[in-house]
């Protein structure tokens, strides 16, 4: 129809996060056009929280497809697997050489490599995007990992970088490929790199987690004491989204004035990325040992029967902390730092897997941009994510964070720490304390076996 409004882009699935980035468009000044399979979902939208925008509704692909401006660009939030699948199918009738199709949820890479290939057949562009920071980053500002048929980009820019979260100025969002360098190739890149995202998160979340526990059980510190120890590494090295929100968790009290986290079930669910990342490590020969570590905790917390069965026939030993640590302000400070060096060594690990994968799929991923990516927006961001940046724009060829001026020397400084206190405490005080630290503890085995005499072994033993 003549006169008819047409939209910059459409967007596929109206549930939260869906919903969200929508109105996040819609704030920037993009006209979106929304659809969903359950028809009913978008009058509910647009009468409620789309009420008064510049949004508007299609009620089939075909409308919807019609309604958009050429190149047509359409973003799926849909659920990986068989409903992406579906979708794509449904849609590329409607479509025409040059128009562009954005999956935007949690899909295994591979599906996309194999997606590109044959939507390039028909001459359609794809983009796997990864996008990350709940449901308030999808209306505020989320970040956005998007990688795939360099042509798309151009058309695609504008809208991404104007939702996306700021760091400094700068947009949380930049094509994770090279475009300088990049032919037209497969679009896994921008799933990897959120799978590897997703995958760090664990580990920071299991970091965290161990911390806490040393302090709670070893330290013997409140849930109030701890959140003040948490928001004081707030303010330092340590600053970063899930430190800062687990302090104000551990802040909170329910109806009784009673702290909620020791009434909350001990365990974890995960939705695949970490496991993904685990198998994508073992493909590539790549030690990503913090995130594996992370999954085969959540894997052994979601075991609670087993476990309330084991803690009534296994021995526990009778211990007063007390006997242990003399100084628990130096012992605090001894787990910060230990914290922290765990953190560069899962950065660093998730850095070298990505590497690996751009080198077998010639993605020639821009390792600083997706730093700055993750710097603000997502559940990862912290303040070190900076210096990783400036350490891949000042070394693109950089093999190991750990190679880089600034990470040497903190985790030089951590080591002190670690050498002086953990070396020959370390085991003992976890056995004791009861607690699984097995995160923390593999920062210390990783970083001597970066210098061990493993090759030496071999060489003398016969290749195997």
């Amino acid at each position: 129809m003549s006169g008819e409004i047409k939209a910059d882009i459409a967007v596929i699935g109206l549930a939260v996060m869906g919903q969200n980035l929508i109105l996040n468009m819609d704030s920037q000044g993009v006209i979106v056009c929304a659809f969903n399979r359950t028809i009913s979902k978008v009058d509910d939208f647009l009468a409620n929280e789309a009420k008064g925008t510049k949004i508007i509704g299609a009620y089939s692909i075909e409308e919807m497809c019609r309604k958009l401006k050429r190149p047509r660009r359409v973003m799926m939030l849909v659920k990986a697997g068989e409903a992406v699948e579906a979708m794509i199918d449904a849609i590329v009738p409607h479509l025409e050489a040059g128009d562009i199709i954005i999956d935007g949820g949690n899909s295994d890479y591979n599906d996309s490599n194999r997606r590109t290939k044959q939507l390039a057949e028909q001459n359609i562009l794809f983009v796997g995007c990864g996008v990350s920071g709940g449901e308030e980053g999808a209306r505020y500002g989320p970040s956005l990992m998007p990688g795939g048929h360099p042509e798309a980009w151009p058309h695609l820019k504008h809208i991404f970088q104007s939702i996306a979260a700021k760091s400094d100025g700068e947009p949380c969002c930049d094509w994770v490929q090279l475009l300088c360098l990049m032919s037209v190739g497969e679009a896994g890149s921008g799933h990897f790199v959120k799978m590897v995202h997703n995958g760090i998160e664990y580990g920071d979340m299991q970091l965290i987690a161990e911390a806490y526990h040393l302090m709670l059980k070893g330290v013997g510190l409140t849930q109030e004491q701890i959140a003040e120890v948490m928001e004081e590494w707030n303010k330092g090295e340590l600053d970063s989204f899930l430190v800062e929100i687990t302090a104000n968790i551990l802040k909170y009290k329910d109806e009784n004035g009673e702290s909620v986290v020791p009434k909350i079930r001990d365990a974890a669910g995960q939705k695949g990325t970490g496991k993904w990342t685990c198998f994508a490590a073992l493909e590539y020969g790549i030690p990503v040992t913090l995130i594996g570590e992370a999954v085969f905790a959540r894997c052994l917390s979601a075991l609670k029967d087993e476990r309330v069965v084991a803690s009534k026939h296994l021995p526990r030993p009778q211990i007063n902390s007390a006997d242990i640590i003399s100084d628990k302000r130096e012992f605090i400070k001894h787990i910060s730092k230990a914290l922290y060096a765990s953190k560069i060594v899962s950065y660093a690990q998730g850095f070298m897997l990505l590497a690996e994968a751009s080198r077998n799929f010639d993605w020639k991923l821009n390792f600083g941009a997706i730093a700055l990516m993750w710097r603000g927006g997502c559940i990862i961001r912290s303040r070190f994510l900076g210096a990783i940046k400036k350490a891949f724009d000042k070394n693109p060829k950089l093999t190991n964070l750990l190679l880089d001026d600034f990470f040497t020397k903190a985790v030089a400084e951590a080591q002190l720490v670690l050498n002086s206190h953990f070396a020959d405490h370390w085991l003992y005080d976890l056995f004791l304390f009861e607690e699984q630290e097995d995160c923390l503890l593999h920062t210390i085995c990783y970083l001597h076996h970066m210098k061990n005499n493993t090759p030496l072994e071999e060489d003398y033993s016969g290749d195997h």
